[in-house]
């Protein structure tokens, strides 16, 4: 009977623990240990107890010897029968212990949200999961959970996530949702008005947007424009891409919350109570930086193929464009015409400036429409440049 097996790829060893560990084979499995180390020299070791049933003293002496020579040694894939014993014995104190992680499927259930990062699945009537598409993203899970506590505690409504579940070959974070509905499906099913769904989404933004956050408690989004601004220096004339980034720069540090990916599939209703989603792009900075992603929502991101919003928030392109322009009117309330062109420009020069570093990265000048679409935000850019002199709302 195997008692260990081993995974090893680019330096990193996993070694894995199988059935029960006691005072009858503790020896033997230490040399196995010890032997797959010999083979297979690591920068860094994992212990994965995913088919560790039990562990007896014997076999916790084994672990504290091999901890003694890997001072950060983890141990991950625990069981809940084998991490008490872990606990027990003060084991989970002085070094790393991972529980199991459940495992659920998302075949066949509705995808009620999507973004960078992810995709968020109905799993029943109650319950939404977040599935990340980066299979080693158990510390952005944590960080995003850190973000939507953080948010909460502040008075902002959202989903507190309760579970982490294994999905696939990834990780999602479970939330209860007891029959919410997006903002984007309120549309769709004719259950709310485009006008209703703006109030109630400005009226959501502008609560968060009055929250101010403690210093460094979460990202400045401002710096994240200035890279991409940056990045922009070697793809734009050098007399745009200066001033791009000026503009950038010289917007100033602001401590008010903003969401960061903002729009009708990330914004649920549930029994009356506008809910707010998919917190890991939580930052702070000027209200300009989320009308640039609140554009690219609604406009920028299908600006060259239409059907790209269908696909995305289930509206047509008419529809986007409407929400569009009516957020802007109703979160700058009473503003003249004048105004309201003045702000959509600067929201798009940030939105085009994201996109446009964005396809690139992607590989975008591969392609002959992913050239085509640079060329189409490039154009934007320069002929934004001409009248922008201020991003500052």
């Amino acid at each position: 009977m195997e008692l260990t097996g081993f995974r090893f790829d680019n330096g990193k060893l996993d070694i894995l623990l199988k059935g029960h560990i006691d005072s009858a084979n503790a020896s033997e499995v230490e040399k196995e240990i010890n032997d797959i180390r010999e083979a297979n020299p690591a920068s860094e070791t994992l212990i994965d107890a995913s088919e560790l049933a039990y562990i007896s003293s014997a076999g916790l002496r084994v672990i504290l010897r091999l901890r003694k020579e890997i001072p950060d040694l983890k141990l991950i894939n625990v069981s809940s029968d084998v991490y008490e014993i872990f606990d027990m014995t003060g084991f989970t104190e002085m070094m790393e212990v991972r529980k199991a992680y459940r495992v659920i499927s998302v075949e066949g259930c509705e995808v009620i949200g999507q973004g960078a990062n992810g995709k968020v699945y109905r799993i029943d009537p109650d319950t939404i999961v977040k599935v990340y598409l980066d299979p080693d993203s158990l510390p952005d899970i944590q960080r995003e959970r850190e973000l939507a506590r953080k948010a909460f505690v502040l008075g902002i409504p959202t989903a507190i996530p309760y579970d982490v579940v294994r999905v696939g070959d990834g990780y999602g974070s479970v939330f209860e949702l007891l029959n919410a509905k997006s903002f984007a499906k309120l549309i769709k099913e004719g259950l709310s008005t485009v006008d209703e769904v703006v109030d109630m989404s400005v009226d959501l933004l502008k609560k968060i947007h009055g929250t101010l956050v403690k210093p460094g408690e979460m990202p400045d989004c401002r710096e994240t424009v200035l890279g991409w601004a940056a990045f922009l220096k070697d793809y734009l004339p050098k007399d745009e891409a200066d001033k791009l980034y000026s503009l950038v720069e010289a917007v100033p540090h602001d401590d008010h919350m903003m969401h960061g990916d903002y729009h009708i599939k990330n914004v649920m209703l549930q029994n009356g109570e506008v809910l707010l989603i998919d917190m890991d792009t939580l930052c702070v900075g000027n209200p300009v930086f989320e009308f640039g992603s609140i554009f690219n929502a609604y406009q920028g991101y299908s600006e060259y193929d239409h059907s790209v919003v269908q696909e995305f928030l289930g509206i047509p392109y008419e529809t986007s464009t409407e929400i569009w322009n009516k957020t802007l009117r109703r979160y700058f309330d009473g503003a003249d015409e004048a105004f309201l062109k003045t702000a959509a420009e600067k929201a798009m020069l940030v939105g085009y400036t994201r996109m446009m570093r964005r396809l690139i990265r992607r590989g975008g000048l591969e392609t002959e429409r992913g050239r085509a679409e640079i060329e189409l935000f490039r154009g934007h850019i320069s002929d934004l440049l001409t009248r922008v002199d201020t991003l500052v709302f």
